[in-house]
């Protein structure tokens, strides 16, 4: 299945969606030319946003539908680095796509949040952690989350580029973003539902493009 029938394939099972295609085409675009050009993306989020954040991660970083065996050359190294594991390391590992849920790292952020303002350790690992090429994905069902708007504003100056996944009016992260997708909806719960089928199908696009069977 090519990266656009995943989306017609999600249209058909979430009619509703219908008014973000191009907008879900747009941010898989923006995401595969980060990987094309070695680039990783950043994820930031709060409350159920933050545990969509580590989920999507998670699809991207290891095998998702796919299996994502690493290359026999890899494999070749593997075993002339260790003779006695590598061939076990090689059919263990799978292919990922480098990804970073910014929640993650507890000693950092309750360290930055004690020391100056928890409303900026997102924006401090952006600082710390973002090159120009990378992505920032900030998701925000109000799109006004002070916290990732400030993460945003980094990624910017950065030079890298800022995706928003929202809903209601998009707030003001569906303006400062170079891609945002706004699901039709107004109650925080409902716009969650639909977050994940989006951000599910966009990483099986990815993967898709990436990884053979």
């Amino acid at each position: 299945m090519t990266a656009y029938e995943r989306t017609d394939e999600l249209i058909k099972r979430y009619p509703v969606l219908l008014t973000v295609r191009d907008d879900i085409n747009a941010f898989y675009k923006t995401l595969k030319e980060c990987y094309d050009n070695g680039g990783k993306l950043l994820i930031a989020g709060n409350g159920g946003s933050c545990a969509d954040a580590e989920h999507i991660v998670g699809e991207l970083m290891k095998g998702f539908c796919k299996r994502r065996a690493v290359s026999d050359e890899f494999r070749e190294k593997l075993i002339e680095a260790d003779s006695e594991n590598g061939e076990e390391i090689a059919g263990k590992l799978q292919g990922g796509l480098p990804a970073m849920a910014l929640s993650n790292h507890q000693a950092l952020n309750t360290a930055f949040a004690n020391d100056v303002d928890a409303d900026f350790y997102y924006a401090q690992q952006v600082y710390g952690y973002g090159k120009k090429g990378d992505v920032l994905l900030g998701i925000s069902t109000s799109g006004n989350a002070k916290n990732i708007m400030y993460a945003a504003a980094v990624a910017k100056a950065k030079g890298m580029k800022v995706l928003g996944l929202t809903g209601k009016t998009g707030g003001r992260l569906a303006k400062a973003a170079d891609v945002s997708i706004i699901v039709p909806e107004e109650e925080t719960y409902k716009i969650q539902e639909l977050h994940l089928p989006i951000y599910h199908a966009i990483c099986l696009m990815l993967e898709d493009t990436y990884f053979e069977e």
